[in-house]
């Protein structure tokens, strides 16, 4: 340990951040000796409470006799207090049912797996889009929706499936619409923007002059979504869930979370690069560096897809978080994602 602590004000550490995460109170030295059985009389508590609060590991309320965890504290007990969690059954299970159903949409994944986050934690949580420098696409069909309207199927090469509405004069016939389709896999299936042939797409047009502008609309589609590829495309839920904690009560505490909480430059920010791609990251308090959410943690992991793409997932709680349960769920979620997209990448299909 960065702090030599004997065994004794371990434990009065661990009674305290322990109590204050189940109930935001002030702990006192009568409510330890109650409670945690230590063993030791109260005075003997106040003791080791007054040398706990030197070192800058708790602190006092003002308007309070007991103590609460400081950013300090909590990052002792973070780094070499907290014992690993087993997920229970009941948890396991909702996992798997919340973000194995239809996988192949990537949007819906990472909606579901947000919302199941911020379920299990009761906290708000972000996932982000896997992104990737080099995307391509995998395929393209077009299929009609009425006598005025196409929609273009587009599949990426990591399985993720957007579509684009396109608006046409004539609308091809279903079987023209298939043949179409082919030839605009012929050139866009497998290659970056940079690796199109104009040649090839002016052939396309030169083929089919009565949908040209149809077929213009096709091209600019598949060019935005490819070129588009790096943003960073943010799903969030629960981010109401804060509120219900008695420490963002205060009204303009809770506004200036929620305005932090719209910036999505400032939240992908937060959530990290993408180094450290298996290892599961904890921002306690101030350590984040962004004023507005200096009461809150922030616990934050990527997931993998492939060799070059990766997501993004974080989950914001206060500082009281109960960090213990949240790393086990994380991680669990983790392992789900990294499973489901190496199977979503992965050639041979969809298949658990």
């Amino acid at each position: 340990m960065e702090l030599l602590l004997n065994e004794r004000k371990i434990k009065i550490l661990e009674a305290i951040i322990t109590d204050y995460i189940a109930t935001a109170e002030p702990i006192g030295s009568r409510t330890i000796a109650k409670k945690y059985n230590l063993g030791i009389s109260p005075a003997t508590i106040r003791n080791e409470m007054s040398d706990l609060e030197e070192l800058g590991l708790i602190e006092q309320p003002h308007t309070s006799a007991g103590r609460v965890p400081s950013d300090k504290g909590y990052r002792m007990y973070v780094d070499n207090m907290m014992h690993s969690r087993d997920l229970t059954d009941e948890e396991i299970n909702f996992i798997k049912n919340a973000i194995s159903f239809n996988v192949g949409q990537i949007d819906y994944l990472m909606q579901q797996t947000a919302k199941a986050l911020s379920m299990l934690t009761n906290y708000t949580t972000i996932v982000t889009e896997p992104t990737g420098s080099s995307l391509k696409l995998k395929h393209i069909q077009l299929v009609p929706i009425d006598s005025k309207s196409v929609v273009a199927v587009m599949i990426t090469d990591d399985k993720a499936v957007k579509n684009k509405v396109l608006t046409a004069e004539t609308v091809p016939t279903p079987d023209i619409l298939n043949a179409l389709s082919l030839d605009i896999n012929a050139v866009v299936s497998g290659r970056t923007t940079d690796e199109m042939s104009k040649e090839k797409i002016s052939s396309v047009l030169n083929k089919y002059p009565l949908y040209s502008s149809l077929i213009t609309d096709v091209f600019k589609a598949v060019i935005s979504l490819l070129q588009n590829s790096k943003d960073v495309h943010m799903y969030t839920s629960g981010m109401r869930n804060l509120l219900g904690f008695p420490e963002f009560s205060n009204a303009e505490k809770a506004q200036n979370i929620f305005k932090a909480l719209e910036e999505k430059d400032l939240l992908i920010t937060l959530l990290g690069d993408e180094k450290n791609v298996d290892k599961i990251q904890i921002l306690i308090g101030g350590e984040n560096n962004m004023q507005e959410l200096k009461d809150c943690s922030i616990v934050r992991a990527n997931y993998k897809v492939g060799s070059s793409s990766v997501g993004r997932i974080g989950i914001i709680g206060p500082t009281r978080m109960n960090y213990t349960r949240t790393v086990s769920v994380l991680s669990s979620i983790i392992g789900k994602m990294n499973s489901i997209m190496a199977n979503i990448t992965d050639d041979g299909g969809f298949d658990e």
